[in-house]
């Protein structure tokens, strides 16, 4: 059938689906208004109809403006779907370069890794260096005590005759070794009487003594002291004493007389 300009115009703005249904429509009224034979049956029909017809105006209106939000929404979430698209992307890459990094930082460990082997290596090394080091120079400072030992031996017996009041029967150097297999070294053992009463003499001699070396020797004059049951009296001897190692001995070991290695020949130059 025919339609108004402004029909046509209408339709020409509604979804095809919804195009069909209002066609359908508008022929359905159409063709029972040819079909009305009054007037009056055609006022009330063409009433009825007008009331229709805007009812499914206004709900094809509505369609519209709904059809017109779900494209909006279509848009949005196309929109959204790309953005979330580009998102995944950017994820992807961001993994791929972590994904790198954890690969250079396990290439990295793995170095370390290699490095701490070769480090370990040389400190094992540099730690076997130490040892030998400090086997010769304990080897050298033996060396040397025993050649103190040797230059005031001659001078013993004076030297405890004078400063103990000891008349020295035996001169040694001597193992004092104890009931459970233990043992100290006395680099100068000396064995006399004073006043009738027996007393052992103990000497240590280092070139250069230090806390550690003095505190080893009141320690085991202790354990010597306890062992031989006598009185004993003990000396150390250095080529040379630091102003701090004076007082140390001073303050905390006063029982022990120190004695430079040159005094020996100056105060008791008497040979033995």
């Amino acid at each position: 059938m025919p339609f108004s300009t402004n029909v046509i115009r209408l339709l020409e703005d509604i979804e095809p689906s919804l195009r069909k249904v209002l066609i359908a429509i508008l022929e359905e009224i159409e063709r029972q208004r040819e079909e009305t034979v009054t007037r009056k049956e055609f006022l009330e029909f063409a009433r009825h109809t007008d009331e229709n017809f805007q009812k499914v105006w206004k709900s094809i209106h509505e369609l519209a403006e709904a059809q017109k939000r779900t494209e909006r929404r279509v848009d949005e979430l196309a929109e959204a779907q790309k953005r979330t698209e580009a998102r995944v992307e950017e994820l992807a890459e961001a993994q791929k370069k972590t994904e790198q990094r954890v690969d250079s930082l396990a290439q990295k460990v793995e170095e370390l890794a290699e490095a701490q082997k070769k480090t370990e290596e040389e400190i094992r090394r540099l730690a076997r260096g130490l040892k030998n080091t400090r086997e010769m120079v304990a080897g050298l400072s033996d060396s040397v005590g025993y050649t103190l030992e040797d230059r005031i031996f001659p001078y013993i017996r004076e030297f405890v005759l004078k400063e103990y009041g000891v008349k020295a029967k035996i001169l040694d150097r001597r193992n004092i070794i104890y009931p459970d297999g233990g043992f100290d070294e006395a680099n100068i053992y000396v064995e006399g009487r004073r006043n009738g009463e027996k007393v052992y003499v103990i000497g240590e001699c280092k070139a250069r003594p230090g806390k550690k070396d003095i505190k080893k020797f009141n320690e085991a004059i202790k354990r010597i002291k306890a062992h031989l049951g006598g009185k004993v009296e003990a000396f150390f001897v250095g080529y040379y004493y630091s102003p701090e190692i004076e007082k140390y001995l001073r303050d905390k070991h006063p029982e022990i007389m120190a004695m430079k290695s040159f005094e020996f020949e100056l105060k008791y130059g008497k040979k033995a």
